[in-house]
């Protein structure tokens, strides 16, 4: 099978390798889709801690069952699945707690496993065994299942931000995910959605989504969300960009006992911002991260897009074969479109 082997930093190679053979309690899947994220493009220049090289990178996966270990008895081939990729443990205090993306001993797919930028996939069986497998159904596309992943990480923010009916919510950061976002909110009974960005070009290819644009390179985010707010600001500030200025900025931005959510991470080696603690003292509101997803929120993510009530077509803006991998890591590194798919 072909595969784009990481062999070390910057040194992506496509390969022809033997087909893995699905053990007992494992299944091997034939990749149909599998999305580009941004973190491909994190491991892609610096590598990752629980990375060993050689590694087939890409956690975005949708396909189809091809072969099943003898014990398999949930899943058969033809089956067409998406796969989540953060495998918790089930057994520790966070597993047990409910909180599996907290697990102590959680492992993923694309950095301990091999991923599924190549032709086929193995699911490995604690993946199998922990619910990672999700059947999608035969309406929904394996391009749009593929998105399922994102989605995913998406519900677990916004569960975690405490959206309720009537909710300003205000995504800084325009990106795929941003977009994920003001889509989850409308349906999650926000009043008014505001979706913000310093790229004109990510404000226009975010007009699709019907909520209030704020173009930040012409206008005053805060005037302008306090315009719309009529004084209120946001209720939900959901930060989806990993930037320490839109941090910052978002402690201006949202309402007295609000919320806000640093959704997207900072680098490691600069992870620290200037908190004015005065603002929360007086403010009351609270702030929250996000990491992750589980794999019910995967199936939860896969029922909301087979049933149509997030349609994300028009966030999907380039689909390339496998040999075109680095023009698709290039393209998602230089915010050129939005979701990247590859088709092994």
């Amino acid at each position: 099978m072909k595969a784009a082997i990481l062999k070390d930093i910057e040194k992506l190679e496509i390969e022809d390798i033997k087909i893995p053979e699905p053990k007992e309690n494992e299944i091997l899947i034939k990749v149909k889709s599998c999305a580009i994220c941004g973190t491909d493009i994190k491991v892609f220049h610096h590598g990752h801690k629980h990375i060993v090289f050689p590694r087939i990178t890409g956690h975005e996966v949708s396909g189809i069952v091809v072969k099943v270990g003898k014990n398999v008895n949930e899943y058969k081939e033809g089956d067409r699945v998406a796969v989540a990729p953060a495998i918790p443990c089930g057994k520790c205090y966070y597993c047990r707690k409910g909180q599996q993306t907290m697990c102590d001993n959680l492992k993923a797919i694309g950095y301990h496993y091999d991923g599924g930028f190549a032709e086929y996939m193995l699911v490995p069986e604690n993946a199998v065994l922990n619910g990672c497998v999700n059947k999608i159904p035969d309406n929904l596309s394996f391009e749009v299942a593929s998105i399922a992943e994102p989605l995913a990480c998406v519900i677990n923010g916004q569960i975690l931000s405490k959206i309720e009916v009537g909710d300003i919510v205000l995504i800084l950061g325009a990106g795929p995910i941003g977009i994920l976002h003001s889509l989850l909110a409308k349906i999650n009974g926000a009043g008014k959605v505001i979706l913000a960005d310093i790229a004109e070009e990510r404000i226009k290819e975010a007009e699709f989504t019907g909520v209030y644009l704020i173009d930040m390179s012409k206008e005053d985010i805060y005037e302008k969300v306090k315009k719309i707010t009529e004084g209120h600001m946001a209720d939900r500030v959901i930060v989806a960009v990993g930037s320490k200025n839109a941090q910052e900025i978002s402690l201006k931005l949202v309402a007295k006992r609000g919320s806000i959510n640093f959704f997207g991470g900072l680098p490691k080696d600069s992870p620290y911002i200037q908190f004015d603690s005065n603002l929360l003292h007086y403010g009351e509101f609270f702030v929250v991260g996000t990491h992750g997803s589980t794999p019910l929120h995967n199936k939860i993510a896969i029922e909301l897009l087979s049933s149509g009530r997030i349609n994300v077509e028009k966030l999907i803006t380039h689909k390339l074969p496998l040999e075109r991998i680095k023009e698709g890591l290039e393209l998602v590194e230089n915010k050129k479109g939005l979701k990247i798919l590859i088709f092994p």
